[in-house]
């Protein structure tokens, strides 16, 4: 009886062991593709290519994006601009509060230069002079960001700065933002300054300046190729994050986020699961 009874238990074992061995991939990859914990606001994960979202918080709830606001104006002076061009900064543009790139009023700097300060140093006055050069005043190259969110189809964003400087009117959503960046992408000049850790740029009277890049994640986590900092009182912490693992390009944004560094590597590891790529 006790034989009988070991055999058939033996066998239950032996078929249900065998079951579970047949799901273990299955529920691996169910644990393992569970979306992480994150302190952020609101966040997403975009891949860039098909704009697809692999992760959302709050991706619709309008934020204070701080600095991250500069991959539009990077992208509009880009787009509309020449990089060899000179720019002459202005009293005004000199004059701006917050992180800056140092400058003072009449300094000649070419436009290529500007931007690696707008980008790696975070400069607010760097904002304004390329706002400035590239729309004639700062009221028209904010329009001209309005306008080119909407043509994205960032219906959810409004400026009324080159920098992100805190305003009541000035905001945009995490999915917004990521839309922003995904076309930002398309031109190489993004990723090539964005990811670049350190470089000096000369002005036009041989004065130098080094910029140390404020991305942390840089040469940190692999593929890492691009992407903005952002703080103000009012946004909290905000990142931008962009990374390339053989053809996925992933857009990570985490919005309002105490442990946005921890949490940015998290949602990375995440939606590069998510398209099958460790």
């Amino acid at each position: 009886m006790h034989k009988v009874k070991y055999k058939s238990l033996g066998c239950k074992s032996i078929v249900l062991a065998f079951f579970y061995l047949l799901l273990l991939p299955t529920l691996s990859e169910a644990v393992y593709l569970i979306p992480p914990p994150i302190e952020a606001e609101a966040a997403i994960i975009m891949d860039a290519g098909t704009k697809t979202v692999l992760y959302e918080k709050e991706p619709d709830k309008r934020m204070f994006p701080a600095s991250t606001t500069k991959i539009m104006t990077f992208m509009l002076a880009q787009k509309l601009g020449s990089l060899d061009s000179t720019v002459t900064v202005s009293s005004k543009a000199a004059g701006c509060e917050g992180s800056s790139l140092e400058l003072s009023k009449g300094d000649q700097i070419n436009l290529r230069g500007l931007l690696y300060g707008l980008m790696l140093v975070s400069g607010n006055d760097a904002a304004e002079a390329v706002a400035e050069h590239i729309g004639g005043s700062i009221p028209q190259f904010v329009r001209q960001m309005n306008d080119e969110a909407a043509l994205i189809g960032a219906r959810n964003t409004r400026f009324v700065n080159p920098h992100g400087l805190p305003d009541p009117g000035h905001y945009t959503t995490a999915y917004d933002l990521a839309l922003i960046t995904a076309q930002a992408l398309r031109n190489p000049e993004f990723s090539k300054v964005s990811s670049t850790k350190s470089t000096t740029i000369t002005f036009i009277n041989g004065k130098t300046r080094r910029l140390d890049n404020t991305n942390k994640l840089l040469g940190a986590y692999r593929g890492i190729n691009g992407g903005k900092t952002g703080y103000t009182e009012a946004a909290g912490d905000c990142l931008v994050v962009t990374a390339k693992r053989g053809e996925v390009q992933l857009i990570v944004v985490v919005l309002n986020d105490d442990e946005r560094w921890a949490d940015a590597r998290s949602l990375l590891d995440f939606g590069f699961a998510h398209r099958g790529i460790q």
